[in-house]
């Protein structure tokens, strides 16, 4: 199957309704007979601009933005971080695949002092923070909602 069939099959399928994660997602397109990777799927979700909504995977519709449709950053980080590192005024987050999106743009939404910016990959997020001591601050604060 060719990339512009596969991404032609990936937003029909989302256009029949929000798509619970990318493991549904490449099953879905497995029972259509396209076996795709998982790093190729999360090129794909990225380049047609889906968002991941509390729902599940979603076309950003036109004047909307992905911020109206994230749950609250507490439960983002429940449902998504696995671990927090502290280094120097950084902070490493790790994630499930597919889960350091959503969870960088809630924290964004936040405008927290402690954070500088953030750069999120498909399971790990960088935050930058100001100094040493925003960085644990920032990281006490994730840790509370872990518990």
């Amino acid at each position: 199957m060719t990339k512009l069939a596969r991404q032609k099959a990936i937003l029909e399928i989302v256009q029949q309704g929000p798509v619970a994660s990318q493991e549904h997602l490449q099953r879905a397109l497995h029972r259509r007979g396209c076996r795709v990777g998982q790093a190729t799927l999360s090129r794909d979700i990225h380049e047609l601009n889906l968002v991941k909504t509390g729902e599940g995977y979603a076309l950003l519709q036109a004047g909307s933005t992905a911020d109206l449709a994230l749950p609250p950053v507490s439960r983002l980080v429940r449902e998504f971080v696995l671990d927090v590192r502290p280094a120097q005024n950084l902070l490493v987050i790790k994630t499930s695949v597919g889960g350091a999106q959503p969870v960088a743009a809630a924290l964004d939404a936040e405008s927290w002092p402690e954070t500088v910016g953030t750069i999120a990959g498909d399971d790990a997020i960088l935050i930058v923070c100001p100094d040493r001591k925003a960085a644990v601050r920032l990281a006490a604060r994730i840790r509370e909602m872990l518990a």
